[in-house]
């Protein structure tokens, strides 16, 4: 049937009919293996094929030269083994008219000289680039001459794959390093002039155009205004993007603000929870407006209104919802079959590229089947064999999850929660109003447990015999934990929790030294509420640096406010123990690096964070009960087959414990645990 949903209706890109406006921008998973998509990175982008959008951009991005290392496990576009690769990830997503392209670079000075076959990093000049601490040399004469003919047969390599076309990245890498006047000091034919810093760009397209010819589509990612004093202009910015439009050289334009060399710039490129939501959607429409040109567009355009209305006021002409495809590849499905409202929500949590940037893959906070397609699918299918009762203990994230799996297996599911509402340590998270949209990783758990037909018992301190008197077949113990102390040698009982902070439940006092080994989200939400309560806080940590459980553009966020409020940030110290003088407390720090050290700090209220102790009773008394005795085979989880062993077969239930209830983790961790086993029912 035909729509009238602006985001349904298709657009012409050349010869290309794009069945609707929603695409997914150019991003690396770092699902590559050997430099090459190869299994796990073709499956990625056919789910969301599958899901309905009309456009994925693969790589983020692809390098031409081998001088340009990966940085992010990027695809190797200069070897002629990624051609059959991508012609099979391209089959795999033309299955379901689905097109595809391919985001080409030369990195430049964003990656590192010690990697690959340590070769020079380069650049227009020799501008360290923070995020990547790499000094470049200057690109030579002899050096543009031969990545422009890389470019060329890169390209090709991606017209024989059967790619709908490509574009380059321009932000943050080698093409734009000649266009702004943070990195280009040159005093050659490539610097000075816009015309000149512009010359290295025309050399690339024309090299391109002549490999693959007019009919293959080639647009840019590029920064149009970099956003701050010492880069590129809006002005220029904008100047550039109206001559590449009018050059008749390219395809489309995709459009970036701001700059990247650190954590702090990139998180205004590509905003994290608590900031704002498409923030340069506007200014995307400006440069649409002006170059009269076809425009693309990604930055936190997280939901279908939002995305609506940048079609619908002509801002774009396609719309990127990459992260928000993370969380689900199928939104344009369930928006054709008048499901939107059971879309899983991005929440901005940017785990996904946090990882990235620590030198790990992308996964969803909450969407444990990302990048795991080969294992777990999106859409859960029922179970074939007889229905089971199964019960849940514990409604946090894991219990949940294991909830809704099992749910859509078929299988009856009581839910039995201790506390008056769900979400466990989710909840306790947003509640720093920063990271409140955190909250809705449990609203859409609940409302899919709603459509169902599951059960909630708020209020339910389930015992063994409480457990028993449902008759299950299956028990999941998702209990969570509580709270730890670090070890110490005196002191036990006069220190806070960071929970007992972030509940509410303490106030912070005055002065406050609060000590985080366990170096996530939890101790430094605690810091970040301690900070804005106006105490004076020091934050110690026994890392090298702190927070190490948490990536970087996270990190921004927190020590933005550390630093507008003051506080002192101590490493690679120990809290050893704490002790009452008068009405403060004195906190004893020691050192792993020189044995005997000791230092102290007086405070009026000494904080602590070190994860969380599994909240287990329930388990251990069901455990003997069990057919399994709570075993799993590890073996046959990961491999496959059947996960519980069957010790006492006689018996009426199986048990198994997910999330905290087994050892201190994460949200995705609790997550990754409900479905795989939920899906083993």
């Amino acid at each position: 049937m035909t729509s009238n949903d602006p985001l349904l209706q298709p657009y012409q890109l050349k010869h290309l009919t794009l069945k609707n406006r929603v695409m997914s921008t150019a991003h690396e998973p770092a699902y590559s293996e050997d430099g090459m998509p190869k299994e796990r990175y073709r499956l990625y982008h056919a789910e969301k094929a599958k899901g309905g959008m009309a456009l994925t951009m693969t790589a983020g991005s692809a390098i031409v030269s081998r001088d340009s290392p990966a940085a992010f496990g990027n695809l190797q576009a200069y070897r002629d083994e990624i051609v059959p690769w991508l012609k099979e990830l391209a089959d795999s997503c033309h299955e379901h008219d689905c097109k595809v392209m391919i985001q080409l670079t030369h990195l430049g000075r964003r990656t590192g000289w010690n990697r690959a076959d340590w070769l020079p990093v380069l650049s227009a000049s020799p501008v360290r680039e923070p995020a990547h601490r790499s000094f470049p040399k200057i690109a030579e004469d002899w050096d543009l001459d031969r990545i422009v003919a890389d470019y060329a047969s890169a390209a090709q390599r991606m017209q024989a794959a059967g790619l709908d076309g490509m574009e380059f990245e321009a932000y943050g890498h080698l093409m734009d390093g000649f266009w702004s006047p943070a990195t280009n000091f040159r005093d050659d034919e490539y610097g000075g002039s816009l015309e000149n810093r512009l010359r290295f760009t025309w050399r690339v397209i024309d090299a391109v155009r002549k490999a693959v010819g007019e009919k293959f589509v080639v647009g840019i990612r590029m920064v149009a205004d970099e956003d701050f004093s010492a880069g590129l202009s809006k002005d220029e910015g904008v100047e550039i993007a109206r001559r590449l439009a009018q050059s008749g050289k390219f395809d489309f334009l995709n459009i970036i603000r701001g700059h990247i060399e650190t954590d702090a710039a990139l998180t205004d490129v590509i905003p994290i929870t608590g900031m704002r939501s498409s923030p340069h959607l506007d200014f995307a429409g400006e440069v649409r407006a002006v170059t009269k040109f076809p425009v693309f567009h990604a930055a936190r355009i997280a939901d279908i209104a939002t995305a609506r209305h940048a079609i619908t006021a002509g801002k774009l002409d396609m719309v990127g919802m990459t992260r928000a495809h993370l969380a689900d590849p199928h939104i344009v499905r369930k928006v054709m079959e008048g499901r939107e409202h059971e879309i899983r929500p991005c929440v901005g949590a940017t785990y996904c590229l946090d990882r990235i940037y620590e030198g790990g893959e992308a996964l969803c906070v909450h969407n444990a089947a990302t990048g795991r397609e080969a294992t777990i699918p999106h859409v859960i299918r029922r179970a074939d064999g007889p229905t089971k009762k199964v019960v849940v203990i514990g409604a946090g994230a894991a219990g949940l999850e294991a909830a809704r799996v099992a749910a859509e297996r078929g299988h009856s599911v009581t839910v039995l929660e201790a506390s008056g509402q769900a979400g466990g340590q989710v909840r306790l998270a947003a509640q720093n109003m920063r990271r409140r949209e955190l909250i809705g990783i449990v609203d859409w758990r609940l409302s899919e447990l709603e459509r169902l037909g599951v059960e909630i018992r708020y209020d339910t301190w389930a015992e063994r015999d409480d457990v028993l008197a449902l008759s299950p077949d299956v028990v999941i113990v998702a209990t969570g934990g509580l709270p730890q102390n670090p070890p110490l040698e005196a002191g036990d009982d006069l220190v806070t929790s960071s929970w007992d902070i972030i509940a509410g439940s303490v106030k912070p006092a005055e002065s406050v030294l609060l000590y985080d080994d366990n170096g996530g989200h939890q101790g430094m939400t605690a810091a970040e509420l301690i900070a804005n309560a106006g105490a004076k806080l020091e934050l110690v940590s026994p890392e090298r640096f702190f927070a190490p459980e948490m990536g970087g553009m996270n990190h921004v966020p927190y020590m933005r406010a550390f630093h507008e409020k003051d506080v002192t940030i101590t490493i690679n110290t120990r809290l050893a123990a704490v002790r009452r003088e008068g009405n403060q407390l004195v906190a004893t720090l020691s050192s792993d690096f020189a044995e005997g050290w000791r230092d102290e700090r007086r405070v009026d209220q000494v904080v602590v964070e070190h994860g969380t102790l599994p909240l287990d009773d329930l388990y251990l008394a069901l455990k003997p009960l069990s057919k399994n005795g709570g075993a799993v085979d590890y073996e046959k989880l990961v491999e496959g087959g059947e996960i519980f062993p069957q010790k006492e077969p006689d018996a009426d239930f199986t048990l198994l414990r997910i999330g905290d209830a087994v050892a201190a983790r994460n949200i995705h961790a609790a997550v990754y645990d409900g479905i795989r086993f939920a899906m083993r029912i």
